[in-house]
C-alpha cells in the first residue's frame, strides 16, 4: 500500500547532536546514528551539514519556509527534533510515478515514534550522552534499536514509508474497542484484580483485545508507547505469522535487505558499557527483534532478549520499560489468553528492595485473574464484529482525539476501494490542515475545508476542541450542502455532535 524505497538512495535517516562537533576535525563526533550506515561519512556528513543549516533557517522562520526551499529538489527533508538540541532528520526520495507522495506530518511521525521507543526502553537520548559523554554508548544502542525499527517497515524486499494511501491512519494514536456497558464493567472488575497482584505497591495494567486497546491506567503518551510495542511485538496477532492486522505497525515480518553493518556502531562504540536498561556490563537489549518473544505453558510471554543478570538473578530477564508520567522504571509482566494480552507493569525498586518476588506476582495473577480473564474475552469475543467492525456505509473516515491520543478509521480494506483521484486530494486536504495547524502554534483553531477531487468526490476536513474528522464521499451526484448534511450526520450518530460546525 506504500511505495518502495531502496536502502541506499530513497530513504536516509540520521540523529545528530547539534552540541557536539562543533570542532574542526571532529564533526563526526556530531553523528549518533546513519543510515544506510555504510554510507561514506563524507555524504553522512553533507547530509547533516545540509540539515544543520535548514534547522538554522527553521529557528529563523518557519519550517515550511524550510521546506520551500528545497522543494524543487529531488528529496524531501523532512526534521524533528526529538531532545533539545537532538535531530532527527528523515531523507526521501521523491517518485510520483511509484505514488511516493509524501506528507511531511506523517513522515515527521515515524520520526517521533522510534524516538518515544527508544526513550521507552533506554531513556532519553541526551541522559546517555551525559553518561558517557564519547557518544559511543549512546550509537550502541541507537544503531540496532533504529534498524529493528525500519526492519518493520518492510513488506519481503520493499520499505514502505507512509504515502497518500494511508492518509486515513494516524500514527501515534490508539485504537480502541468499544465495549458494550456490561462487558466495561467485567473489564473494569479484571483491572482492579490485576492491580492488586502487586498487593498496596502502585502497578500499572494495560489490555488489549487483537490489536485494539480495551483498557489502560497509564497516562496518555505512556498508553500510546506501550500500545505501539505491544501491537509490533506482543499482541495474538503479532505471535501469528501471516495473520491479518488492520494495523500500520507490522507491515511485514521483517527484511534481511538492512545491512548488518547497520547493527553496529561505528565511530568508536564501546561494547563494554551497559546498555542503560539492565545491569548487564555486555548486553545490548534490542527489544524491537522479530520473532522474540513466545507464549509460555502459564500463558506468560517470554523472551531473551534482556538475558540474564552475570549474577543468575532470575528476575534479571523480565523487561522493563520506562514510564514518563511517573518517571520510573517499572517491570514489564505480558501475558495472553486466546485474543486478549494484559500487561502488567510493577515498579523495579520494589523488586530490588525485596519488597515483591516476580514470580509471586504471576501466581497471584493466575490465580485471582484466570476465571476473570476467561469471561471478559468471551464477552468480547461474542460481541465482536470483526475487521470490518467500524465500517459505516458510504464513508471512508478518520476520526482523531488528539487530547486523548486516540483515532478511529474506515477498516483498511475499505480504504482501499477509494479512487486513487479521493486519496490524493485527502492527503492534499491533510497537508493543507497541517500546515494551518502549525501556523496557529499551540492555540486551538476550529477549520472546515471541503474539496471537490478530479473525480467529482468530496472530501472534508473539521477541527474543533482538539479533535479532527476526515471524510471522503464519492457520490458524485452530491452537492456541497449534501456533503454538509451527510457529514453532521455522521457527526451526530458516531461523535457525540463534536463536528458540527455552527
Amino acid at each position: 500500500m506504500a511505495s518502495k524505497s531502496s536502502g541506499d538512495e530513497s530513504l536516509r535517516l540520521c540523529v545528530f547532536d547539534l552540541r557536539r562537533g562543533q570542532t574542526e576535525g571532529q564533526e563526526l563526533d556530531k553523528i549518533l546514528f546513519f543510515h544506510p550506515a555504510d554510507l561514506d561519512f563524507s555524504t553522512q556528513l553533507s547530509v547533516i551539514g545540509l540539515s544543520e543549516g535548514l534547522i538554522t533557517f527553521t529557528r529563523l522562520f518557519s519550517p515550511e519556509a524550510a521546506c520551500e526551499l528545497i522543494e524543487a529538489e529531488r528529496h524531501s527533508h523532512v526534521f524533528y527534533e526529538a531532545e533539545p538540541d537532538i535531530w532527527m532528520v528523515m531523507v526521501v526520495e521523491k517518485n510520483r510515478e511509484t505514488g511516493a507522495i509524501w506528507r511531511i506530518d506523517a513522515l515527521r511521525r515515524v520520526l517521533k515514534e522510534v524516538h518515544s521507543l527508544f526513550v521507552m526502553f533506554h531513556g532519553s537520548i541526551r541522559a546517555l550522552i551525559e553518561k558517557e559523554p564519547t557518544g559511543g554508548l549512546t550509537r550502541s544502542q541507537l544503531y540496532p534499536f533504529v534498524t529493528d525499527y525500519l526492519s518493520n517497515l518492510f513488506v519481503g524486499k520493499k520499505l514502505q514509508l507512509p504515502t497518500f494511501r494511508e492518509t486515513l491512519r494516524e500514527r501515534g494514536t490508539v485504537q480502541m474497542l468499544t465495549l458494550a456497558r456490561d462487558t466495561a464493567l467485567e473489564v473494569q472488575s479484571l483491572v482492579q484484580v490485576l492491580e492488586s497482584c502487586a498487593g498496596s505497591l502502585r502497578s500499572h495494567s494495560m489490555i488489549l483485545f487483537q490489536d485494539l486497546l480495551v483498557s489502560s491506567t497509564l497516562s496518555s503518551d505512556d498508553t500510546v508507547n506501550l500500545f505501539t510495542f505491544a501491537v509490533m511485538r506482543l499482541t495474538s496477532s503479532a505471535l501469528s505469522p501471516g495473520e491479518s492486522t488492520w494495523s500500520y505497525l507490522r507491515k511485514g515480518a521483517g527484511s534481511s535487505e538492512i545491512s548488518s553493518k547497520s547493527f553496529s556502531a561505528p565511530l568508536g562504540s564501546i561494547d563494554s558499557l551497559h546498555s542503560g536498561n539492565g545491569n548487564n556490563m555486555h548486553h545490548v537489549i534490542r527489544p524491537l527483534q522479530n520473532d522474540k518473544w513466545t507464549k509460555g505453558k502459564d500463558g506468560f510471554l517470554i523472551t531473551d532478549i534482556w538475558g540474564l543478570e552475570t549474577g543468575g538473578s532470575t528476575d534479571s530477564a523480565i523487561p522493563t520499560v520506562w514510564l514518563q508520567q511517573t518517571q520510573e522504571r517499572v517491570y514489564l509482566l505480558a501475558y495472553q489468553y486466546k485474543s486478549l494480552t494484559l500487561l502488567l507493569l510493577m515498579p523495579t525498586t520494589a523488586i530490588v528492595n525485596g519488597d515483591l518476588s516476580v514470580s509471586a506476582v504471576k501466581q497471584q495473577f493466575i490465580e485471582d485473574a484466570s476465571l476473570r480473564i476467561l469471561k471478559v474475552e468471551e464477552k468480547i469475543s461474542r460481541g465482536w464484529g470483526g475487521e470490518n467492525a467500524y465500517h459505516v456505509k458510504g464513508y471512508r473516515y478518520l476520526v482523531v482525539d488528539n487530547d486523548m491520543e486516540v483515532s478511529r478509521a474506515s477498516p483498511l480494506g475499505k480504504v482501499t476501494t477509494l479512487a486513487k483521484e479521493s486519496l490524493l486530494a485527502l492527503n492534499q486536504l491533510r497537508g493543507e490542515v497541517d500546515l494551518e495547524k502549525s501556523r496557529a502554534k499551540r492555540q486551538e483553531k476550529d477549520m472546515e475545508i471541503c474539496i471537490r477531487a478530479k473525480n467529482n468526490a468530496w472530501v472534508i476536513a473539521r477541527v474543533t476542541r482538539g479533535k479532527e474528522l476526515y471524510m471522503a464521499l464519492e457520490k458524485a451526484s452530491d452537492t456541497l450542502l449534501d456533503t454538509t448534511d451527510a457529514v453532521g450526520k455522521f457527526s451526530n450518530r458516531y461523535c457525540s455532535g463534536a463536528f458540527l460546525m455552527d
